[in-house]
């Protein structure tokens, strides 16, 4: 019999460091599938569409809100990110676990519409860690950078509502430490309902013999 992937939603402080993150995990595990999510902000120097993101306009944004086609979606610093649903249903039917890269806004969306997913926050070793990384980029302007540090202190009220938060200070251990979180998710009982009840009815029927 084979299990429905698990759905986990990784969020984090800009600077946290949770692309890096993403990128040692698939690196390392061949089970997981990262869902490319749309935006209307411009691409930075070296993304690709369809690889970082799908890059999209307003209007087409908002044409694929009308027609259902994105499981949450959250405005963030004047711009819209979605998580296109096609995708992420389909990989998990396939039993790969799908990791969503998102902001705490559109997790929270999809927390409430599907229940069984884990949500794992990313934090830095501290404040001054988090500013160096944001500064070290050197792809913003200091407007830009005090921007994503007052938007952190905001987010930091949210992070409370997830499963998990996990500090990113040595990154072996914190992809190691990631991997296991979302495989522990296989063995949550409410995952393994239908092999259960197929063991409940194998029994019932040695019993009657």
């Amino acid at each position: 019999m084979k299990n429905r992937g698990v759905l986990a939603v990784i969020s984090g402080f800009s600077g946290a460091g949770k692309g890096t993150l993403m990128k040692a995990l698939l690196e390392r595990y061949p089970n997981y599938a990262l869902s490319v999510s749309c935006t209307t902000r411009s691409p930075r120097e070296g993304e690709v569409n369809g690889r970082e993101y799908y890059f999209v306009s307003g209007e087409e944004f908002e044409e694929m809100i009308a027609a259902d086609q994105l499981i949450e979606y959250a405005c963030y610093c004047g711009r819209y990110y979605g998580t296109p649903r096609s995708y992420v249903e389909r990989q998990m039917e396939e039993g790969k676990d799908v990791l969503l890269e998102i902001e705490i806004q559109g997790a929270l969306q999809i927390k409430k519409k599907f229940p069984d997913t884990v949500l794992i926050f990313i934090l830095p070793p501290d404040a001054a860690e988090l500013k160096r990384r944001l500064t070290g980029r050197g792809t913003e302007t200091e407007e830009v950078i005090a921007a994503r540090l007052s938007r952190a202190a905001e987010e930091s009220e949210e992070a409370w509502k997830y499963d998990y938060l996990l500090v990113n200070d040595d990154l072996e251990e914190c992809t190691e430490a990631l991997h296991h979180l979302i495989e522990s998710q296989h063995y949550r009982a409410g995952e393994q309902k239908e092999r259960m009840r197929q063991i409940q009815e194998d029994l019932r029927a040695y019993r009657k013999n």
